[in-house]
């Protein structure tokens, strides 16, 4: 963990993949990954020094409230997307956004408030309802929230598999992660998810390079529920991974099964950088993305 200071004002918590993201030209780009609900800069740990190591300074950034963060949670997508902006005119430099599940509609939002390279949405949907025995669980602090977060949050397939990095499991530190989480501050994302309204409407106004990543087997956020945030975006570039759910960066980490063999997810983040592969190819379906199998 790192404490960056980017302005007097501003001083964020961060993983950087062991390498400073200064370490080059001042105005090299840089990409900034955002965690979903109840989770922390760790959910990124499989990404950020990858990025960091193949010619893209990257911040896994704690948001407020989470992680090792100072700063209180804020009340809406919204405030955290204004937090997220400032941050990005901060750094004062290219940024390639990416957001998971939560991070992800802060991602978007934040797409409205100030200038990017590019934006990656990981695990995202028009719409987040959330079942109502997780908003109980999480409004009462039990740990019931986070075995039903990390319950549904993968594959059959991953569920029971083992963690990319060898000795852990993915389940296991998922759930360990959430329930690190302050009291109170799931159900509070929780119920900024549920609420948010103005995806649909957001995506239709963005103009930067975009990247979908979804896990074909995702059941928080179906694939078909992002259908519609697809259609509004006419260039997004979609990439469904087979046999994974929710928890993409972590079940499959560099997306060797996707469909376009020459694809890999890390390489979605790194390709507007150096090669524009989403500007230059454009991967979108030709038909209504398929729903999962009986669906």
């Amino acid at each position: 963990m790192t404490i960056l200071t980017l302005r007097e004002d501003v001083t964020v918590s961060v993983a950087t993949g062991g390498r400073p993201i200064d370490d080059g030209a001042a105005s090299d780009p840089v990409v900034l990954l955002l965690h979903g609900a109840g989770m922390d800069r760790t959910a990124w740990s499989l990404q950020t020094r990858w990025l960091a190591h193949h010619g893209c300074p990257t911040i896994a950034i704690d948001l407020p409230g989470h992680g090792a963060s100072t700063e209180p949670e804020r009340s809406s997508i919204t405030d955290y997307a204004e937090w997220a902006a400032n941050v990005i005119t901060v750094l004062d430099r290219p940024v390639h956004l990416v957001g998971h599940s939560m991070g992800s509609f802060i991602a978007l939002e934040c797409s409205r408030l100030v200038e990017l390279a590019s934006l990656t949405l990981i695990g995202t949907a028009a719409a987040m309802p959330v079942h109502p025995a997780l908003l109980d669980a999480a409004a009462a602090n039990d740990p019931l929230a986070g075995q039903l977060m990390s319950g549904w949050a993968f594959a059959p397939a991953t569920r029971t598999g083992p963690h990319p990095a060898p000795g852990t499991s993915m389940v296991g530190t998922t759930q360990a992660m959430i329930a690190q989480s302050r009291p109170g501050v799931l159900s509070n994302d929780l119920a900024m998810c549920a609420a948010y309204a103005d995806a649909v409407e957001t995506a239709s106004m963005v103009t930067v390079p975009v990247s979908f990543l979804l896990g074909a087997a995702d059941k928080m956020t179906p694939v078909r529920a992002a259908q519609p945030l697809v259609d509004a975006i006419a260039h997004a570039h979609v990439e469904i991974v087979p046999g994974v759910g929710h928890m993409v960066q972590v079940e499959a980490p560099a997306a060797d099964t996707c469909s376009d063999s020459s694809f890999r997810w890390c390489a979605c983040l790194k390709a507007p950088i150096k090669v524009p592969l989403m500007m230059q190819s454009p991967l979108r379906p030709p038909n209504p993305m398929p729903n999962r199998a009986g669906e």
